[in-house]
């Protein structure tokens, strides 16, 4: 498959449309739903397994997040050192690198981790070109070095994948059963001047990406065409690792292994590993047929099993049960399920009587937590046994860093509440909190005292900006600025991520004085005298002096009216070449995609969500001229705009 900017891709079996957005400076990924239904039977075989990725690459994991797998990251804590030199080809390397990742993952998961995964999947992409491979640059020199040996020249991209499935066999030893193969891409980078070199390595883009690029972001523009898998190159041969998983899974009716699966229906209990809502027991697959071939291998289900969804609407389906999938988030954790499950997992018993709940209820809920992927249910000696998933450790444990608690408590008291009036907000289209009848604002009508109800909010904001503040204070080089001002910078956890990331620069939190009292609740033990506190209303006192202004979440919340006269005041406070740094959620230019900002307008409040563009023009009007824009693909997004010289 040839893909070229100017040229439509020919259809293949699996078809995918690559669509270049050039307003994002990204590259999607389309599937049509003819590709859903064909990869559909071969994912859902793993439903009720734990499926673990041995990888924190969060391009792996979007993209078998969007083909609709289900599975838990453990990133492995092998070392990278293998000789290149003992390989006589690229592949061999890539290969051998995902296959120490997803072993190791594998052997310590049952020890550390006390639970036993049925699948690991590992992989390493490496560029190679003019026979050197090229993994991530250490540094900003290096990222030249390999961008300047890529420069018109046609490289490949290898992706190494290991599939270690995981058995259970009688007195506790786990067998492993290892299978892999890798995928080349063919990629063609067209002449690349200096300054295209250093702008592009600058924006801090290269320096965790195979090769010193990435093709699904701003590295798109480097490349002329693609030849073969596109996903390949972004980090994860996704039809390749679903043709082996039908390998693996399924088998022709000819073959005999789908007669001994079939005839036999060897059904046997694995005990302590995750099990599904569906059922507690499970097929072991039969990997005996399997080969190395490319051609695509037929899916076969059991006669009477297969079923048929093409024309059933899935995604209302899904839409009519996800307020059901809220509430059960917000009830766990409010109830604190997940606190006690921190340590060590637990019966329903012992949780129920943690929490205060009945037995009944209890296990309801964590049976639907269970099958919403944010508990694990295992069964240690006859007796089922509830944990945290990963995820759920790093962010739905209260105390966790970067715990996400306080903003799903804010979500389940503050705004639930309001989104069950919609209908009447849309049809007067004016806020949801005068459909409740409220003179001023929602909190109000929670019992709580005024400073609680204060710190709540809070307790949210912090909690959202702990999460996204290093992603948006990494968006840019700011090396430039020497003074940054947080305007509504809340607790200062965001200005404490900035001073992290760049130690030059020192941060003013500049926020109401009710808000800045109330700092000392949140302030980490990492003390950073490079961040102080100056109490004041941006609308009505004047802006503490700065190289660098951020306004995270602020500009959506207020009326257009209130955004001109905070951008007013900011032009007249910047000189020339002040950088204004603008953290939202950002929309797509033609408001089509899913979107949590689309989502979040509806809160029908007096401001609105904007596109990048929408934003640009905005600041414009005011004197700032825009740099750079971010896709995060986190809760927020960044934009960087300099003030012009008005001579």
């Amino acid at each position: 498959m040839l893909v070229r900017m100017r040229k439509h891709a020919p259809p293949t079996l699996f078809r995918v449309n690559f669509v270049v957005d050039s307003k994002r400076c990204r590259t999607k990924v389309l599937q049509t739903s003819k590709d859903k239904m064909l990869l559909h039977p071969v994912i859902s075989k793993l439903r009720g397994k734990l499926v673990v990725l041995a990888s924190a690459s969060p391009r792996r994991q979007e993209i078998l997040t969007n083909a609709g797998l289900q599975f838990e990251v453990v990133p492995s804590w092998f070392k990278e050192t293998l000789d290149k030199a003992l390989f006589k080809m690229p592949y061999e390397y890539a290969v051998e690198t995902a296959k120490h990742k997803a072993l190791e993952v594998a052997q310590r998961m049952p020890i550390k981790h006390l639970k036993k995964p049925d699948l690991v999947i590992g992989a390493d992409t490496v560029v190679t070109v003019d026979g050197l491979i090229l993994e991530k640059p250490v540094d900003k020199q290096d990222a030249y070095c390999m961008l300047s040996r890529l420069s018109g020249k046609e490289h490949s991209v290898f992706t190494g994948v290991v599939i270690v499935l995981c058995y259970e066999r009688e007195g506790g030893e786990i067998e492993h059963k290892v299978v892999d193969f890798y995928e080349e891409t063919k990629v063609k980078f067209a002449e690349l001047s200096e300054e295209m070199l250093w702008e592009y390595i600058n924006s801090g883009e290269p320096m965790d990406k195979a090769g010193g690029y990435g093709i699904q972001a701003l590295g798109g523009m480097l490349v002329e065409y693609v030849q073969g898998d596109f996903l390949n190159v972004v980090g994860f041969p996704l039809n390749h690792f679903c043709k082996q998983l039908g390998k693996i899974y399924h088998s022709s009716p000819e073959s005999p292994a789908y007669k001994t699966n079939h005839k036999e229906a060897a059904v046997s209990d694995w005990s302590c590993t995750a099990v599904s809502c569906l059922s507690e027991k499970t097929v072991q697959p039969d990997i005996s047929n399997f080969n190395n071939s490319d051609s695509m291998y037929n899916v076969v289900e059991p006669e009477g099993t297969k079923s048929n969804t093409e024309g059933f609407p899935q995604i209302i389906v899904e839409l009519l049960d996800g307020f059901k999938a809220s509430k059960t988030l917000f009830t766990a954790s409010k109830l604190g399920v997940f606190d006690v499950l921190s340590d060590s997992g637990r019966t329903v018993e012992e949780v129920a009587n943690r929490i205060d709940a009945s037995l009944l209820g209890t296990e309801r809920l964590l049976d639907a937590a269970v099958s919403l992927g944010l508990l694990h249910k295992l069964k240690c000696e006859n007796k089922p046994v509830y944990r945290n998933t990963e995820q759920a450790r790093q962010f739905l444990v209260s105390d966790s860093p970067l715990s996400l608690h306080a903003y799903i408590l804010h979500c389940n008291d503050m705004i639930w509440p309001l989104f069950t009036h919609l209908e009447s907000a849309v049809r007067e289209g004016t806020k949801h909190e005068r459909t409740l009848g409220k003179s001023e604002n929602v909190i109000q009508d929670v019992n709580l005292k005024k400073e609680d109800v204060m710190r709540h909010f809070m307790n949210a904001m912090h909690s959202i900006a702990n999460v996204t503040g290093k992603d948006v204070a990494t968006a840019f080089n700011l090396s430039r600025f020497r003074t940054a001002c947080d305007v509504g910078g809340c607790t200062g956890a965001m200005a404490y991520e900035f001073t992290k990331a760049h130690p030059e620069l020192s941060v003013i939190v500049f926020d109401l004085p009710a808000v800045i009292e109330m700092r000392s609740h949140f302030q980490s033990k990492d003390q950073d005298s490079r961040v102080s506190f100056v109490a004041g209303d941006f609308f009505k006192d004047d802006l503490p002096k700065a190289d660098l202004y951020i306004l995270a979440r602020i500009l959506h919340d207020w009326s257009d009216e209130k955004v001109h006269e905070l951008l007013s005041k900011l032009s007249e406070t910047c000189t020339p070449g002040c950088g204004l740094l603008l953290s939202e959620i950002l929309l797509d230019e033609e408001r089509t995609k899913p979107s949590r900002a689309l989502l979040q307008a509806l809160s029908m409040t007096e401001g609105r969500q904007r596109s990048a563009t929408e934003y640009s023009n905005l600041m414009k009007k005011h004197g700032f001229s825009s740099v750079h824009t971010r896709y995060t693909d986190n809760l927020l997004d960044a934009m960087l705009f300099v003030k012009d010289d008005q001579t």
